[in-house]
């Protein structure tokens, strides 16, 4: 793969610009929470691709035109940072839209699909970081890219200050039935849902993030190591293998977590022995609402040997011993006044839950993914695993698969990649 010429695989790009429908209005802001300000540094990137029967027909213009009215009700999106006088970032709602690149790939999708080559799966969806011209950069960037077989994949560049994995996959599914000629779903008001506090811990700094220092007006953090992505799926049956080795009853996502928690311990040269959960609160759940809010950090401390402990004791340990951290996190940030910034993906292990989220919701002409994807940019040096649907089949919905994505330092990945293989059967 080192041979690949990718400019000559995704070329020709042409870019333009989306805005709402109709003006927003005057001096209108969209403040951001601290749970919004935490995730700042981090940029989610979504994949769909479509085969070619299902966008026959289609042109760009057909797939710009419901933008406009998208737009109208996510009128935020369309903003721009600014700061207030005390220096804090909120959202100027100047419907400076939304950048939109397409492009052309010498590939069918099949065949590239069949690669499972992941950093050319990069190069469909734009590059983004919000700055050093913070007032000049947009939240969202869409890019349409047509396979020579007429199938197309698009991919969503997405801010994370703007909203968790499940706004931007829902901002996405808005797209399709507004195409589709249906407004259900569309959210009547922007506004921040209330915030349930958790059980606060005890611990005296949190575990869940990384202060890492103000980065001014370039919100990118700093690499130490260069990063690999790599996605697997795991079948139902896999599930079934796995499950067989964990007595206790725990569901699909704590499963998942303790073989990845326990594959990364026996690699690594220090043993991993504490990790962060982040998954969405399902209490505080509104749909169409952009938001951060619902994002729920919690770590998981092992005072025992990760890697040779047996699954159940670890599954068990993720059920009884998680301590949220969101207050504790909320509370620090007032403190500190906008001093400093964090990373949260990465500043441990740390594994999403994504599973519920609605990456296959997305329709065109009727027809949904026949692969999605997402992965995360600005990942601290502990990695991400994101838990994701893994596309339909005809099996039963509830015996669906699960995607994978894991972002690991490099010299880490091919480790995880063959200890999953050796002890799960699992490629």
């Amino acid at each position: 793969m080192g041979s690949i010429n990718i400019e000559s695989i995704v070329h020709s790009k042409l870019l333009s610009s989306v805005v709402p429908g109709r003006v927003t209005g005057q001096n209108v802001v969209q403040e951001l929470s601290d749970m919004d300000l935490l995730m700042k540094l981090h940029y989610l990137k979504g994949y769909y691709f479509f085969k070619s029967s299902s966008v026959q027909g289609l042109t760009i213009f057909d797939l710009k035109k419901p933008m406009f009215t998208l737009l109208d009700h996510y009128f935020m999106v369309s903003g721009r940072i600014r700061k207030f006088g005390s220096g804090r970032p909120y959202i100027k709602c100047n419907d400076s839209g939304i950048r939109i690149v397409e492009a052309w790939c010498n590939m069918n999708l099949e065949k590239f699909l069949e690669m499972k080559d992941y950093s050319l799966h990069e190069h469909l969806v734009p590059n983004q970081v919000l700055g050093p011209e913070l007032a000049f950069s947009p939240l969202v960037l869409i890019q349409f890219t047509w396979f020579t077989c007429g199938g197309i994949s698009v991919g969503l560049s997405w801010a994370h200050v703007l909203g968790d994995a499940f706004s931007a996959s829902n901002f996405m599914k808005m797209w399709g039935q507004i195409m589709a000629g249906s407004l259900q779903g569309l959210p009547k008001s922007q506004a921040k849902p209330q915030y349930t506090k958790n059980k606060p811990s005890t611990a005296n700094e949190l575990l869940s993030v990384k202060r890492i220092g103000h980065v001014g007006d370039y919100w990118i953090p700093a690499k130490d190591w260069n990063m690999e992505t790599f996605t697997f799926q795991i079948t139902p049956s896999q599930f079934n293998n796995l499950e067989s080795k964990i007595s206790s009853h725990v569901s699909p996502f704590e499963a998942l977590v303790v073989m990845i928690w326990q594959c990364i311990a026996k690699i690594r040269v220090l043993e991993t022995r504490t990790v962060t959960i982040c998954r969405r609160d399902s209490e505080n759940k509104k749909d169409g609402i952009l938001s951060n809010r619902n994002q729920m950090l919690s770590v998981v401390k092992a005072d025992f040997s990760v890697e040779d402990a047996d699954l159940t004791e670890l599954a068990a340990l993720i059920i009884n011993q998680s301590v949220d951290e969101n207050t504790d996190i909320e509370e620090s940030m007032e403190r500190d006044q906008g001093k400093s910034d964090f990373v949260v993906y990465g500043a441990n292990l740390t594994f999403v839950d994504l599973a519920d989220s609605e990456l296959y919701e997305l329709e065109l002409n009727g027809a949904r993914p026949v692969f999605a994807n997402y992965t995360v940019d600005g990942v601290g040096n502990g990695g991400v695993v994101l838990v994701l649907p893994g596309p339909k089949n005809t099996e039963e919905e509830n015996h669906r698969g699960r995607t994978l994505t894991v972002i690991l330092p490099e010299y880490k990945a091919t480790s995880l990649r063959n200890e999953l293989e050796r002890r799960f059967n699992i490629v």
